[in-house]
């Protein structure tokens, strides 16, 4: 099973910021990559990501929940 967690290196270990779903003592693997500040292009790179194999109707539905979502907060905003 493979994992994606947040963790931060103090004092020589690695702690994570959520709990993984492993058992105590299970033996695993870490693949450490840090965390950086993304220039503009690699940003767009990783945004485009979001949607890889997605279809047409999809993409325009999750921007559409997007600009709702963005609605109701600037709606509440005093």
């Amino acid at each position: 099973m493979t994992q994606t967690l947040d963790a931060i290196y103090e004092k020589g270990v690695f702690r994570p910021l959520t709990k993984p779903e492993i058992a105590e003592g299970q033996s695993v693997k870490l693949v450490v990559e840090t965390s950086s500040k993304l220039n503009p292009e690699e940003m767009l790179k990783l945004a485009a990501q979001v949607y890889e194999d997605l279809s047409e109707e999809q993409i325009n539905e999750i921007e559409q929940i997007a600009i709702e979502r963005g609605n109701l907060l600037t709606e509440n905003t005093p």
